[in-house]
């Protein structure tokens, strides 16, 4: 029995060495001692290796690695009486939450999301009552604070049962404001929110943050689109790039319009279905560099046929940042499309081979 608690004691340690050496971050101002444990204090102040961090994951890179530890955190000098904040391990949202409570003694709970953001989370059930109780049992949450109240983000409400949550925990969940820039100003009303702070915006900056990922993302689309411009204006020779740079110019237009145009449009678009708005833009887009390069018409008419499902997948892409739809509509979408922008893509590219074929 002695060797067995030894064992357990050596492997407690291994795991605490391990975790302190995943939180000596840039972010991490110190540790304090709190009822005999460490606990990271974060820094409230971005620096600009955060906004570089930020400015890098919004275009992609390193997206899938952008997360930090889950666990409990402090931000300035907590007591037990402190508030408790709960967000998502993706470092985007933990930041946003930290640097809006300076000023601030509070407790930070960090849910294992899966580096994902806290409003996407709740949807997939990675921010979810789940994890939220069993989070709260990790870190023994009772033992650090004397009260039973836990600030949630409004975002997440989709994935947290709070009656479950104070069943299984006894912890009660209040709902905080959509975003985490009002907190301070919710906390001296006495934790009332009022319209502004309930209300999910999609706003043209909110929208067009979200764009460059999705262009990041969109390269192989316009490699596709170089190569069949290029072979759409075969043989080479004194011609070919009077016939390729329009095709090129079709195709390869696809991605900044789905990825720039459709959001900055999104709510002029008509319809409500993502994929038909897309498709427009993408006729539209088709149509008028078609004109402009006065492509002939069996081939123009390959050129609509590609870009419009070309557009209304990129499109398709933004359902998950906006408020105009919902997980269950998001899905019906997708398997209702799916053969339409097939079969549109197949017969676009078959009448243009057809418009070479026959010299028109």
């Amino acid at each position: 029995m002695s060797l067995l608690l030894k064992h357990q004691t050596e492997t407690e340690r291994q795991a605490g060495f391990i975790a302190l050496k995943e939180l000596r971050k840039p972010w991490v101002d110190r540790f304090m001692l709190f009822d005999g444990r460490t606990i990271p204090v974060a820094a409230t102040v971005l620096t600009p290796s955060d906004a570089w961090g930020g400015i890098k994951v919004r275009w992609g890179v390193g997206r899938m690695d952008y997360s930090v530890l889950p666990g409990l955190y402090a931000v300035g000098n907590p007591c037990a009486a402190a508030a408790v904040f709960a967000t998502a391990n993706y470092k985007l949202s933990f930041d946003a939450l930290r640097s809006n409570l300076a000023g601030l003694d509070a407790w930070v709970l960090v849910l294992d999301t899966k580096g994902i953001n806290v409003w996407c989370a709740a949807g997939k059930g990675t921010f979810g009552t789940d994890e939220l109780v069993s989070r709260i049992a990790k870190v023994r949450l009772s033992s650090i604070i004397s009260h039973c109240n836990l600030i949630l983000p409004q975002l997440g409400a989709p994935g947290v049962s709070s009656h479950q949550v104070a069943k299984r925990s006894g912890f009660q969940v209040t709902w905080g404001p959509v975003r985490a820039e009002d907190i301070p100003a919710w906390l001296a009303a006495g934790m009332k929110k009022d319209e502004a702070m309930r209300l999910v915006t999609f706003n043209l900056r909110e929208r067009m943050a979200v764009a460059p990922v999705e262009i990041a993302h969109s390269w192989p689309v316009i490699l596709a689109a170089i190569a069949l411009g290029a072979l759409y204006g075969l043989p080479f020779g004194s011609d070919w790039l009077r016939r390729a740079f329009p095709a090129i110019l079709i195709l390869a237009g696809t991605v900044p319009v789905g990825t720039i145009l459709f959001p900055a449009l999104l709510p002029w678009l008509p319809g409500r279905v993502f994929v038909i708005k897309g498709a427009l833009l993408g006729t539209i887009w088709a149509g008028l560099c078609a004109l402009a390069c006065q492509v002939p018409i069996l081939a123009a008419l390959g050129g609509v046929l590609v870009a419009a499902p070309v557009v209304g997948y990129l499109g398709l892409n933004f359902t998950g940042a906006s408020t105009f739809t919902c997980q269950p509509g998001t899905l019906l979408e997708v398997e209702k499309s799916f053969w339409p922008l097939v079969i549109s893509t197949v017969v676009g590219v078959g009448l243009t081979v057809a418009s070479r074929i026959l010299g028109s």
